[in-house]
């Protein structure tokens, strides 16, 4: 029980931290987004934004492995056996410098061979794209390095530390976004020069930090051969989850390349700035979350990890909700208030990105306890399987001239089905209840929604979007409508005195001190 008291205070300090990391590097990033959007400009932007997206894609090969890293480094602090970390780390990282030289490989062929031949770009603009290509995947490479380290802070829950080194990667970018604005040289360029030496910094921070505080964390070169087929094994399955993620959101962007060109790639690269600012809310909690959800599992308290998964499914749902309905409802306004230029179906976009982003959130948890228990074969099959779906549903939408934006309610609604694949999988995986899941979280966040939107829905309908102080009024009706729903609808008993017990702790400190202050 001490144990578990101790776990909860752990994962509430940590999620409190990241949260005031997260405000700030909310506010930076979307500074940056119209710094970097108003210096380059809308054609420019988005050729930035598909050509970096194509790089990305080159992490189907990364995000598997770096899961298992991640994976396999907390489920030995969980069981307490710190004596192999150091063998992990090691192995991580051999494993990590191989897989940059494939990428570097096949970027280097597929890659240029496919931006010059396939990519919707001006012809004036082709050098640059080949600039940007090249930095990019350098970029990515020294990304890559990166992840062991990353993976080796969050496992043991050195949140603090995580949380400097990311503001200072934001505020990276913004010194990068500023200095692009006085070049005297091509702009675009630049702004991918800068961003590599942005990438290089922080992956000098990461190193510096944990070989000072992780014992494990020395590379030496590692060669243990049973060890790597454990890793290879697991992620050679998580393959098939990660391909189809990276499919479906950077697929997806060079579908909209091929039909539509750069103008709206720089608008869906707006919207998933604006997706990618909400949602660290979420990335910030899950990160908390992970470690304890896989520690849990690796201890065998099955029970902790059951509450941990309904508790992070409808927190990491409400958190969304809060912060994405007042954009919902003033979408127009927000974009014209933060861009100088605001690209044609951006609003859509952003409005659609949200959803998902909510709809996505219900399943993080799901994904964490399935990695968890390291028996993924099945799970990434079906899943990922459908997740792949994304791309061919899509792109014969497009041929049949839909508007780019479908591209976006295709993953709305294959996440659900996603979602209904991994609650029957989990349930002979981890014993999970699936009526436990349903009535704790789904039929709980469906009337919670349904109450929290209407009275902003109905004012959003009537009020003018042009007049800051009324669209501030609906953007406060909103989030308080969706406080009191949560209190009042989403949240149990126990919850309820918990709040309120807070809220008596908070009261009878502020007048303790403003007695002493007299």
């Amino acid at each position: 029980m001490t144990d578990t008291s101790e776990n909860n205070k752990r994962i509430a300090k940590n999620t409190l931290l990241l949260y005031f990391r997260m405000l700030l590097l909310m506010a930076v990033s979307l500074y940056t987004s119209r710094v970097v959007l108003n210096a380059l400009g809308v054609e420019d932007f988005g050729i930035y934004n598909v050509v970096g997206g194509m790089v990305a894609m080159f992490s189907v090969l990364s995000g598997s492995l770096s899961s298992a890293i991640s994976r396999f480094l907390t489920f030995e602090l969980g069981r307490g056996r710190t004596d192999r970390l150091d063998r992990i780390f090691s192995t991580s990282v051999t494993i990590q410098l191989g897989l940059g030289g494939v990428v570097a490989l096949l970027a280097e062929t597929l890659g240029v061979w496919f931006l010059n031949v396939k990519m919707n770009i001006p012809a004036e603009r082709f050098g640059a794209a080949n600039w940007v290509f090249q930095y990019s995947i350098l970029t990515f490479v020294i990304n890559l390095i990166s992840v062991p380290y990353n993976a080796a802070i969050i496992a043991h829950e050195r949140m603090l530390a995580f949380a400097y080194i990311s503001i200072f990667e934001a505020v990276a970018k913004l010194a990068v976004a500023f200095l692009i604005m006085w070049s005297p040289r091509d702009r675009l360029i630049g702004y991918a020069v800068l961003m590599c030496v942005a990438a290089l910094s922080v992956r000098f921070a990461y190193g510096y930090y944990c070989k000072r505080h992780f014992s494990e964390c020395v590379y030496r070169f590692l060669w243990d051969k049973g060890l790597l087929k454990q890793m290879f094994g697991f992620a050679s399955w998580n393959f098939i989850g990660a391909s189809s993620t990276v499919l479906r959101d950077h697929g997806g962007n060079l579908m909209i390349n091929f039909f539509y060109g750069p103008s709206v790639n720089a608008a869906r690269g707006i919207a998933f700035q604006v997706n990618y600012a909400v949602n660290v809310f979420i990335l910030n909690f899950m990160t908390v979350l992970n470690p304890q959800i896989t520690k849990s599992y690796a201890s065998g308290n099955r029970d902790y990890m059951m509450r941990l998964i309904f508790q992070g499914a409808r927190l990491s749902f409400y958190m969304l909700l809060i912060l994405s309905l007042p954009i919902l409802v003033n979408t127009q306004y927000i974009l014209s208030l933060w861009l100088k230029n605001v690209p044609e179906h951006t609003s859509l976009f952003v409005q659609l990105c949200l959803v998902l982003a909510m709809s996505e959130s219900l399943s993080q948890p799901l994904i964490t306890a399935s990695l968890a228990t390291g028996r993924i074969r099945n799970y990434q099959i079906i899943v990922g399987g459908l997740q792949s779906m994304n791309f061919p549903v899509s792109y014969v939408l497009l041929r049949w001239g839909c508007v780019p934006e479908t591209v976006v309610m295709v993953a709305v609604a294959i996440s659900q089905a996603c979602l209904a694949a991994r609650l029957l999988l989990l349930r002979k995986m981890i014993g999970l209840s699936i009526r436990r899941y349903l009535k704790n979280v789904y039929l709980n966040i469906i009337p919670v929604t349904a109450v929290a939107a209407v009275l902003p829905g109905l004012a959003s309908g009537c009020a003018e979007h042009d007049d800051f102080f009324k669209v501030l009024w609906l953007s406060l009706m909103a989030v308080t409508c969706t406080a009191l729903s949560i209190y009042g609808i989403g949240c149990n008993g126990k919850e309820r005195e918990f709040v309120h017990t807070k809220i008596r702790k908070i009261r009878h400190r502020l007048l303790h001190d403003d007695r002493n202050n007299r």
